[in-house]
């Protein structure tokens, strides 16, 4: 009978904050700050997003680009707002994982000045090559930098680009001698690939996928740690290079100080469209894949990350202004 009384009780204690979680609905316009400028993934994957989170909490949100700072500018503009639900931010790796190991003076506390809310996909990259390179396999690419005496060059996107990062990974862990050599956003690296000036690059698949599909590159590996669902005939790198995997992901934070009831309640509606079908469809077209899950589960994620990344950048030497 005690038991029975005590089980009743506790029922009783939580069933305010369950209803809480339920019934907090915004009461004005919620935006989404996007830290990159229009038309890039971020902004696209946020654009998906925003109609139908708008639609389960009876608001709409708009989104905010602010690009800028390595991601900063959107990040310290989220982290001053006010904790109520109605700013949230579309992170990628930058805001908590690289830019404390990239930048000296972070203008904003990567981890006490957020709550984290859903992890929302995971990008994998290809390793690419030129239709004719000598390498048809990881194993021959790294091969063929252990016998070439000024080693390989690999392009990217920009400096700390996650192109980059990866690569630099591949590189450090394959024991290869690389020069990087960055340019000014992925297309103009890859027409250097294609050209033949220059060695290999990585890149997200959704960006590269298509460049294979068309014979215009090669592609030797993908990053993550399984075979990507976009291209499940390519072998994950991880299996010549043990160990190895990466895949860029996305999430959404919110400001510190967030209620529990309202991180719930966002949780769940987010959780709720990532499993929707035509969001499923359209992840898949794009080559990139769901995650959703646990507040707690992202935080892990977050850290985890964080300490896997900052070897390799400090092994690279790698900074930004």
């Amino acid at each position: 009978m005690q038991r029975r009384t005590f089980l009743a009780a506790a029922a009783v204690l939580a069933a305010p904050g369950m209803a809480a979680a339920q019934q907090w609905a915004p009461t004005r316009p919620m935006r989404l700050v996007v830290p990159f400028a229009p038309g890039g993934a971020a902004d696209t994957v946020g654009r998906l997003l925003a109609e139908p989170l708008g639609i389960a909490l009876g608001q709409p949100v708009t989104i905010e680009n602010r690009p800028g700072g390595g991601t900063t500018i959107g990040a310290v503009n989220v982290a001053r707002s006010a904790p109520d639900g109605l700013t949230l931010l579309y992170a990628t790796p930058n805001v908590q994982i690289l830019n404390p190991h990239l930048m000296r003076n972070l203008s904003y506390d990567p981890q006490a000045d957020f709550t984290p809310v859903i992890a929302i996909l995971r990008a994998p990259k290809l390793l690419v090559v030129r239709p004719d390179f000598p390498a048809n396999d990881v194993a021959g690419l790294i091969a063929l930098g252990k016998s070439k005496p000024d080693g390989l060059t690999f392009a990217s996107a920009g400096v700390a680009s996650s192109g980059h990062l990866a690569a630099e990974m591949f590189g450090q862990m394959a024991g290869l001698e690389m020069l990087h050599v960055p340019f000014r956003g992925t297309a103009p690296a890859t027409q250097e690939i294609v050209a033949g000036r220059i060695d290999f690059m990585m890149d997200n698949i959704a960006t590269l996928l298509p460049l294979v599909r068309d014979g215009q590159l090669k592609a030797l590996g993908v990053s993550t740690a399984e075979p990507a669902v976009a291209a499940p005939e390519l072998p994950p790198i991880g299996r010549t290079l043990p160990g190895f995997h990466d895949a860029s992901f996305n999430y959404i934070l919110a400001p510190a100080r967030t209620p529990p009831e309202i991180i719930a309640r966002l949780n769940s509606a987010l959780n709720e469209i990532l499993d929707s079908p035509p969001l499923v469809s359209r992840f898949a077209n794009l080559g990139i894949e769901k995650l959703g899950g646990t507040p707690e589960a992202l935080a892990a994620m977050v850290r985890e990350e964080h300490d896997r990344w900052g070897p390799v950048i400090e092994r690279g030497g790698i900074r930004i202004q």
